[in-house]
């Protein structure tokens, strides 16, 4: 495989410190979230606002809802479903958007697959504009602000406190072929999820493209079942269907709040990287589109994501996960981009030739 240039998926506390945020959701000059409604001086109203998210329904709808308690007049309309479910989508609509704005894919892998498709288009927040591309070989923004970071990803295994012995813990990937899991897995439909095709190209840049498809078809035969959606395999495992399930974080850690029976490990070797969010081109409300990607950006947005498990970019934040950065940094895996971009839709056309 060609090697193009590799960046660290995974944010630092140097990073934190440099690209902390404003902390506020207005900005100046060409933040949307600080138009004026006239000499009053009172907020203009912002509208609809579409919403696209494979994030957590309930989450993404809070957010919805703080966001319109913050601007009288704005009403947000969360739209969920997969991440390539939400791309082709866009790319459908793209003669007449009808989303303003993207949220959340599993990081930022489907968005640098997405620049070239017409679909998402440049926004630079006031609050972080000095943030720089890459820092400390950590990519925390598209080079032309096409899409901005707002949170640090973990991807790993989901297990049942209950069903699963200390002992018996996978440590890393390759772990997950062991028989004894066999009919007890689940994750995410790569064809369907960014999760899933988060691990699959990670995979495929590690192991080398025969010996990574070689290790899908033994993979895919530990499965009960393959979800389109990301967060399914969390759920199975906290209600006993599946002892191992291949996730984020967060997830493992929101159903651990609910008192659900389950916690997370941190493979040896995986993606930490960011989830970003993007302004859809031409969509029918850019001003309310900006407005949210400021709101999500300040501490209140930050916090929100806090609130639910997520590690947020925000040093004025600190998540309630018990996972730290430094404790995630040893984990991370290094990410061709160049080669995502490039082999993106050909790898997921191939999955789905392969597996279904």
């Amino acid at each position: 495989m060609k090697k193009g240039k590799w960046l660290h998926g995974i944010a630092t506390a140097a990073l934190l410190t440099s690209v902390a945020l404003a902390g506020c959701s207005s900005s100046e000059g060409g933040s949307a979230g600080n138009a004026s409604g006239g000499e009053s001086g009172g907020k203009k109203e912002l509208g609809s606002i579409a919403f696209y998210s494979p994030e957590t329904p309930d989450m993404t709808k809070e957010m919805g809802q703080a966001f319109e308690k913050q601007n009288p007049g704005s009403s947000v309309n969360v739209q969920y479903a997969g991440t390539n479910v939400l791309v082709n989508r866009m790319i459908a609509e793209k003669d007449n958007p009808m989303a303003d704005l993207w949220y959340g894919g599993g990081g930022f892998l489907p968005f640098e697959s997405a620049k070239d498709k017409g679909i998402i288009t440049s926004y630079t927040p006031e609050s972080i504009k000095d943030w720089p591309e890459v820092r400390d070989g950590i990519k925390v923004r598209d080079k032309d602000w096409k899409w901005i970071g707002a949170e640090v990803f973990v991807l790993g295994f989901v297990y049942n406190t209950d069903l699963v012995k200390p002992e018996d813990l996978p440590k890393t990937w390759d772990d997950l072929l062991d028989p004894k899991w066999k009919g007890k897995i689940q994750m995410p439909n790569p064809a369907a999820s960014g999760t899933a095709t988060l691990l699959v190209l990670s995979q495929l840049m590690a192991k080398g493209e025969d010996q990574g498809w070689d290790y899908f078809k033994k993979l895919v035969d530990q499965m009960s079942a393959m979800p389109d959606s990301g967060s399914a395999p969390t759920k199975a495992v906290a209600k006993g269907e599946a002892l191992i399930g291949i996730g984020f974080d967060f997830m493992a850690y929101e159903n651990k709040a609910k008192g659900e029976k389950v916690d997370f490990i941190v493979p040896e070797k995986t993606p930490i990287i960011v989830n970003p969010v993007s302004l859809v081109e031409n969509g029918p409300n850019p001003d309310g589109g900006k407005a949210f990607i400021d709101y999500l950006l300040s501490k209140e947005g930050q916090q929100t994501l806090a609130d639910w498990y997520h590690i947020p970019i925000s040093k004025e934040v600190q998540s309630k996960t018990p996972l730290t950065l430094e404790k995630v940094i040893p984990h991370a895996q290094e990410m061709d981009v160049d080669w995502v971009v490039k082999n993106y839709d050909r790898v997921r056309n191939e999955w789905r030739q392969k597996f279904q």
